[in-house]
């Protein structure tokens, strides 16, 4: 009954033609089967006899049988029998309005979208109706076209990196109400979000709306967070189920700048649990490298994080003047500040002579007067080399003659002697307060706490430069806070004492927020928008909706409030943003956001996205018809015998042709192929090699992904005796000593692919190519192998080839071997270099064969968590050569797919900027 259930029919009316089978049953009993008919001598002496007794013969129920099964497969095909039917009944008439969330959280499963909304399209294409495309995330006006038009139109929609807003539903809306009758086909990525009911009330009234959408939940990571020296990192999901693991990747850039995956941690999810938390614990110096967090399992914006200052705790030296007086601890210099900064930096206490070797970020004096001139020289070459020294007033500098007739070099003005009271017993006027933030000040946008009181500070000497120098000054005008630039760093001055002596500004939220501006603490956790208020943020590095990074390009910047309050869109990218002294990350999801399964009145029809291709069977049951209408004729011919051997074995023949054959699992095959680039691998047998082959072009296709615009599917092993090698652009061929030699029709199909544009990268794995590899076993193989390949004229690879320059400029091409020869197809003898040109003009061809020894599938090896499986060379070394043949992988690949357009003329200047020409 579950098959039945699969089957529906495009005319039923006709199904009632099978309430005549029982009459037909009885007619055709009725009827015998056709006489013998003999002519016999004697049968003259019977004529004119009659028998008034006559017995009919019937004919054999099977028989019956028989004819009777061939007119129901006949009434039955002509009703339109369809396997796999649209279970939900609609309209064959009218436009199509496709429908789509396309937010982060349904890029996990944005194949399996576009592939459903392909069929879809391909329905109404035959129907002769119109569509026409909708993004909730980013709406734009509609064009209604031909159905097939917009079909071959799928390919550039990809999902957003934000989910749809207020802003975005609001246009959609104004879109949807300026509609006539529509049937929407909605494919939504599971999530609900606000405004989402309103959204599908006015589609329904337009016309009938079916959702589409898959039962797995969405998965999404929150900012990291620092706490008690180790990064906790927790996960979400929309739909409570099962315990499940995930493993969460820190990625980041190694000493020798490439990046590469700096840590892995296992994310485990408890059963009917929607949260899960994990801490990982690193070295402050690895912790810096971290760029982002990802999880392995699913790629989407939602699933990966920014890293920003907020993990970079800034290594801080407070030095002072004098030393705390016992008891006293609240009239310590260092104090408040002690207290502001323990959460978020990593202090450093100490001499100056000290702690610049330690190479801090900030250095802050306070009350520091007299300087030796070996700890000022030292002082003034690490502020130039680009720290921060942020000195803080006190009695000590007040009573000294620093910067007074001339500015101090570790001074960012000069200063009156003495200094200023105010409020006090011998002194005129009341407390000074703070200001209001210039919108030149870094300090722009921070509230001023009216209570905040100045009593006592030193003063700044009037100058020309002054001005441009003050960013904080009291009410009346005094400067309270002047910096100066010195080289690559900046020197900044607090007229006032860093404890409370002098004023309130050490007690109040007011001291941490200007810490903060000043870059002189890590952010801990994400901001208020009161915090940011007033700066301009500039995107860095952005996410797209599968969670890539990208750079941001000219998008324009960003409002500090609007950064970390907006919601995102298309003003407001998830990414890195670079502020007036560090770097902020705004990610998909923040810390008080929630996941929520979207839930869909009775209303609505909702399918999964697993939907079977329809497939007609009026075909199949009619060619079944005339199978059994051919074994009635050969069985009436029996029965009346005039069997004809002959035309039974003819008839028998005829009986397969009826039925269509097809290779399913070849179709497969090539369905698998061509869905997605795939690099492929040819299997050798052997079970190791084969597997390293596999890891080795995982590993490459992995690099691939994350620094080209190439993104290939898993890679495929090859059977060269079976599958078609069309359909691959390259294939990675590793020699073995015991592989069999291929047949005559596997050659004849490796030279087909040669010819067609393919590339075969043979590799020995011997590290010696010497003559072809004749001194090896490896290469005696590969002699043989090659022999009845259609293989042109070889020669090394010269320096000018188009190989050493693709993607990345290379002279070496190690694997885990470091030969230098690899062979490629020769160039054309009358080949000349250009003047002007670095290289020869070289035919547009790509090379078929590329051989060598060097094993690359070894040193591209990775497993699924992207680690890499095989050890190359020691220390650094060795990794400068995997990442060289990595890079060597990405040449090739990109000379596959593009050719030698790399030889064209319009590349001349910038190879010749990057070759020092």
């Amino acid at each position: 009954m579950g098959a039945l259930a699969q089957i529906g029919f495009a005319t039923p009316w006709l199904l009632w033609a099978l309430a005549v089978l029982p009459v037909l049953w009885f007619l055709l009993r009725a009827v015998p089967p056709a006489p013998i008919r003999r002519r016999f001598p004697g049968v003259i002496l019977l004529l004119g006899l009659s028998d008034d007794d006559t017995v009919t013969d019937k004919t054999p129920w099977w028989l019956i049988l028989l004819r009777m099964l061939a007119a129901a497969a006949v009434i039955v095909g002509l009703a339109g029998p369809v396997l796999n039917p649209d279970p939900v009944e609609r309209s064959e008439e009218g436009p199509v309005l496709i429908v789509l969330d396309a937010s982060w959280a349904g890029a996990g499963e944005w194949p399996r979208r576009m592939e459903l909304a392909e069929q879809l399209l391909a329905e109404a294409g035959r129907q002769g109706r119109t569509a026409a495309l909708l993004s909730l995330s980013d709406p734009r006006p509609l064009l209604f076209q031909p159905a097939d038009v917009l079909k071959t139109q799928l390919e550039g929609v990809v999902p957003h990196p934000w989910a749809p807003n207020a802003e975005t539903l609001s246009r959609s809306r104004a879109i949807i109400d300026a509609l006539e009758a529509v049937e929407t086909l909605w494919f939504s990525d599971g999530l609900s979000y606000d405004g989402q009911a309103d959204v599908l009330v006015a589609l329904e009234a337009k016309g009938q709306v079916t959702v589409f959408e898959s039962g797995a939940a969405a998965l999404a990571l929150f900012p990291p967070q620092f706490d008690d020296g180790e990064i906790v990192i927790s996960s979400i999901r929309s739909r409570l189920g099962l315990s499940a693991e995930h493993l969460v990747r820190a990625h980041g850039r190694d000493p020798a700048g490439i990046e590469r995956v700096l840590a892995t941690v296992p994310l485990r999810f408890a059963a009917d649990e929607e949260t899960a938390e994990v801490r990982l614990s690193l070295p402050a110096e690895l912790r810096a490298r971290v760029s982002r967090f990802d999880l392995q399992s699913t790629r989407s914006a939602g699933t990966v994080v920014q890293s920003d200052d907020s993990l970079r705790r800034r290594e801080v030296a407070l030095i002072t003047g004098r030393e705390d007086r016992e008891g006293l601890e609240l009239l310590s210099p260092l104090h408040y500040l002690h207290q502001a900064l323990a959460p978020s930096a990593d202090l450093l206490d100490g001499a100056i002579e000290d702690v610049i070797p330690a190479n801090p970020d900030v250095i802050i004096l306070a009350d520091v007067a007299e300087m030796t001139p070996s700890e000022e020289s030292e002082l003034i070459t690490w502020v130039e080399a680009g720290g921060l020294l942020l000195r803080f007033a006190g009695p000590r500098l007040a009573a000294s003659d620093i910067s007074r007739s001339e500015e101090h070099p570790l001074m960012p003005v000069r200063l009156r002697s003495g200094g200023r009271t105010v409020g006090g017993a011998m002194s005129w006027g009341q407390p000074k307060t703070l200001a209001p933030f210039k919108d030149s000040s870094p300090f722009y946008g921070l509230p001023v706490p009216e209570e905040v009181a100045i009593s006592a500070q030193v003063m700044a000497q009037p100058d020309p430069s002054l001005s441009e120098r003050v960013i904080a000054e009291l009410s009346d005008g005094t400067p309270l806070v002047t910096r100066k630039q010195l080289g690559q760093g900046q020197v900044v001055l607090v007229h006032v004492s860093a404890n409370a002596e002098w004023s309130s500004l050490p007690l109040s939220g007011l001291f941490v927020r200007m810490l903060d501006r000043l870059a002189v603490s890590s952010v801990n956790g994400q901001p208020d928008a009161a915090d940011l208020a007033g700066t301009i943020w500039q995107p860095q590095k952005v996410l797209d909706g599968f969670g890539r990074v990208r750079d941001a390009g000219n998008l324009p910047g960003v409002a500090g409030e609007d950064l970390v309050a907006a919601p995102l869109g298309p003003q407001l990218h998830p990414g890195l943003y670079q502020g007036p002294t560090r770097s902020l990350a705004r990610n998909v999801m923040q810390e008080s956001d929630v996941l929520m399964a979207a839930e869909w009145p009775a209303s609505v029809q909702v399918e999964g996205l697993e939907r079977a291709e329809p497939m007609p069977l009026a075909g199949y049951l009619l060619g079944f018809a005339l199978v059994l209408l051919l074994l009635d004729v050969i069985a009436a011919l029996a029965l009346s015998g005039r069997l004809n051997l002959r035309l039974a074995m003819l008839v028998l023949l005829v009986l397969p042709l009826a039925f269509p054959q097809q290779s399913r699992a070849d179709d497969a095959f090539a369905l698998r192929a061509t869905a997605e680039l795939s690099l492929a691998y040819v299997r050798t047998g052997n079970a190791t090699v084969d597997s390293l082959s596999e890891a080795g072009l995982r590993g490459l296709s992995e690099t691939l992904f994350f620094r080209t615009s190439v993104e290939p599917a898993a890679p495929t092993g090859v059977d060269l005796e079976r599958d078609e090698l069309a359909l691959f652009p390259f294939l990675y061929w590793p020699i073995t000593e015991d592989q069999p030699i291929p047949t005559v029709e596997a050659y004849a199909r490796l030279n087909r692919y040669l010819r067609s544009g393919g590339m075969i990268l043979f590799d020995t794995r011997d590290a010696d190519m010497a003559g072809f590899g004749t001194s090896s076993p490896n290469g005696r193989k590969l002699r043989r192998l090659a022999e009845p390949l259609d293989i042109p004229a070889l020669e090394p690879l010269p320096v000018d080839h188009v190989l050493t320059r693709t993607f990345y400029l290379l002279q070496d091409f190690p694997g885990r071997h470091t030969g230098r020869d690899i062979w490629v197809e020769a160039a054309p003898a009358d080949a000349e270099r250009v003047e002007g040109m670095p290289f020869r003009n070289l035919n547009d061809g790509v090379t078929p064969v590329v051989i060598g020894g060097n094993d690359w599938a070894a040193a591209w090896a990775m497993d699924t968590r992207g680690n890499v499986l095989v050890p190359i060379g020691r220390g650094f070394s060795g990794e400068r050569q995997r990442e060289l043949a990595y890079r060597f992988g990405v040449n090739l690949i990109m000379h596959v797919l593009t050719g030698n357009y790399k030889s064209d003329q319009v590349h001349v200047p910038a190879l010749l900027d990057r070759l020092g020409q």
